[in-house]
């Protein structure tokens, strides 16, 4: 934990409001417990009991430490690395400290002494309390250290994530916009109106691949914007390029990561159609089944040995977006079956709110 990158990385603690943050807290707490009972195994205090007792003490510690930082959340975010990794564990020492002074004081009420159960309560706070502190900063530390890696981690994906989306957005840039640029250039002579539609074109496509406003767009926007890089490229191709698209199913305001769908067609027109001089049809179909949204692009293939493999940076870039935004259940598949390149895309859906779910249309 740098003070050099305190300025810009903000907090790293996961949301202690949610119930997989609860749950990791209570898994720490019992290791801890165990761990702790082992270590000061005592011939008075059978082990059963003394595992009993020492987790009820550090789950005190443990939950109302998360209820807290639950609480401060807001305030912490605002602090940097270290000012608030210093924050949390002056906030869990304070919280030791009381816990650990209401033990003492509950084991010294007439309702304990005269129950003989004085032998499971610490008889006197000082050492109780200094050790337990320390023990509290100890594993606080360890976690706090756990949890910046992770985050870091993870940051670091998402930025190599980022740089690939660049990438990817250079990759499309020089060849796609020369050929439109040429063709436009030839429409401009014997088609105007055709050559300013496609002038208008280029410019709402390049402005949707090169925006870094957003890291998630609607399916609507995701399937717009690949219509519209199909008309850029039919003026080129003709009537050898054709699109199937079987997307009435799909939700209009399902949120998917930006620049999905068009380097697939793409990809599937550079490779599948532009080598055939017959061209072919490229069909893009969408479904949701138990709120999971597939989407499937298909091309042909010629059967002639030798063809392009192609730059897998578009894949590459899709697989890992994907993971980002849907973990484990958001997946993509890509292989070559008979005279057919298939690309299968399958993530949860995640709508956005809006007033009416529209649906798109072919």
């Amino acid at each position: 934990m740098n003070s050099d990158s305190d300025s810009r990385i903000p907090f790293y603690l996961p949301d202690f409001c949610n119930a997989r943050a609860t749950l990791a807290i209570v898994l720490i707490v019992e290791l801890t417990a165990i761990i702790l009972t082992l270590a000061h195994q005592s011939m008075l205090v059978d082990f059963w009991t003394d595992l009993v007792r020492t987790s009820m003490f550090l789950l005190w510690i443990g939950l109302a430490g998360a209820g807290l930082l639950c609480l401060l959340r807001g305030r912490l975010a605002r602090l940097t690395v270290s000012a608030g990794s210093a924050a949390v564990l002056g906030l869990i020492t304070a919280v030791v400290t009381a816990v650990s002074l209401c033990v003492y004081l509950i084991g010294r009420t007439r309702l304990v002494l005269e129950s003989s159960g004085a032998t499971l309560f610490p008889p006197e706070p000082g050492s109780f309390v200094v050790r337990n502190v320390w023990i509290g900063l100890i594993v606080s530390g360890l976690a706090l250290r756990y949890f910046y890696v992770a985050y870091e981690w993870r940051r670091s994906i998402e930025l190599r994530a980022a740089a690939r989306v660049h990438a990817l957005q250079a990759r499309i840039r020089p060849h796609f916009l020369f050929n439109s640029m040429n063709t436009i250039a030839a429409l401009t002579r014997s088609d105007p109106p055709r050559a300013e539609a496609a002038v208008q074109d280029l410019a709402d496509l390049f402005r949707a691949a090169l925006s870094d406003k957003r890291d998630t767009i609607t399916l609507a926007e995701e399937l717009d914007v690949a219509r519209t890089y199909q008309r850029i490229e039919q003026l080129r191709l003709g009537d050898r390029l054709k699109v199937d698209w079987k997307t009435d199913a799909l939700p209009a305001n399902a949120l998917v990561p930006g620049l999905m769908i068009q380097p697939l067609l793409e990809n599937a027109i550079y490779h599948g159609i532009e080598p055939r001089p017959q061209g072919g049809t490229i069909t893009i179909t969408g479904e949701v089944t138990g709120k999971l949204v597939t989407i499937v692009v298909r091309n042909p293939l010629d059967p002639a040995p030798g063809m392009l493999e192609g730059n897998r940076l578009a894949l590459a870039n899709i697989r890992e977006r994907l993971s980002l935004m849907y973990g484990e259940r958001g997946l993509m598949k890509s292989g070559r079956f008979d005279l057919e390149y298939i690309v299968t895309l399958r993530f949860p859906l995640i709508e956005r709110p809006a007033g009416d779910a529209t649906r798109l249309s072919a």
